[in-house]
């Protein structure tokens, strides 16, 4: 299938992980527009390493987001792959966990999600063809302590990526999460070294998961319409 001249849109795209997709994305053709809240030198460096356009959008605001996306309808064309990889961290144990906590997580992490795919789906209709892949992760299926508020959003998705499936599917919209294991990120910078050993020697591989594997997975699901309403695990054997 070819993507020439697609446009994309990844937020999150100031981030390791939403970075290598938007880059992978542009290697294939695609225009992307890379969506950041923060990090915004890094996003408007990536940006013009791929001939894509910066695009501030706080996901967690729909206003922003419809924003955001007539600025990219403007620049580039319309969306047609929304790629949902903005996510934040307020990891806490459950019951020290503050009402902040919880629902800052699930305003960027689901809700955010949400307001995306409920301004992209118009466009993906009317061109009868649309990629929804949002950035899951392990910590959805098998839960992880101190995550209550992380695990929740990403099971979320879940439920959001396969109801839209059976929505859209009929008009050439599919929808995946990709759901990588433990990633060295900004948001991981506090994991101490002892965690990322214990995890090493609990996945299947015996390493731990790298950004592109991530983008090679959000690419097969950009690449392929057969596959629609799906979860896959990018995490070493781990899930």
């Amino acid at each position: 299938m070819t993507l020439d001249g697609r446009t994309a849109l990844v937020t999150g795209g100031g981030g390791v992980l939403g970075g290598a997709v938007a880059a992978l994305l542009a290697e294939r053709g695609l225009q992307v527009a890379v969506g950041y809240r923060e990090n915004a030198d890094t996003a408007k460096a990536l940006a013009d390493r791929v001939n894509g356009v910066p695009v501030r959008v706080d996901v967690r605001d729909p206003d922003s987001v419809r924003a955001a996306f007539r600025q990219v309808k403007s620049e580039l064309g319309p969306v047609t792959v929304l790629v949902n990889s903005a996510g934040v961290l307020r990891d806490r144990p459950l019951l020290r966990m503050r009402d902040g906590d919880w629902g800052d997580v699930l305003a960027t992490n689901l809700t955010g999600a949400f307001h995306c795919v409920r301004q992209a789906l118009p466009a993906m209709v009317a061109a009868r063809f649309g990629r929804v892949v949002s950035i899951g992760s392990v910590s959805g299926s098998i839960g992880t302590p101190g995550q209550a508020n992380y695990a929740a959003a990403k099971a979320g998705l879940v439920g959001l990526t396969r109801s839209l499936a059976r929505e859209a599917g009929r008009q050439g919209v599919t929808a995946n999460v990709v759901a990588p294991g433990l990633l060295r990120s900004a948001l991981t910078e506090h994991v101490p070294d002892g965690v990322w050993d214990a995890y090493r020697e609990h996945t299947a591989t015996g390493e731990l998961v790298d950004p592109h594997d991530v983008a090679r997975a959000v690419l097969l699901c950009v690449e392929s319409r057969g596959i629609t309403g799906q979860v896959i695990n990018v995490d070493g054997g781990i899930a």
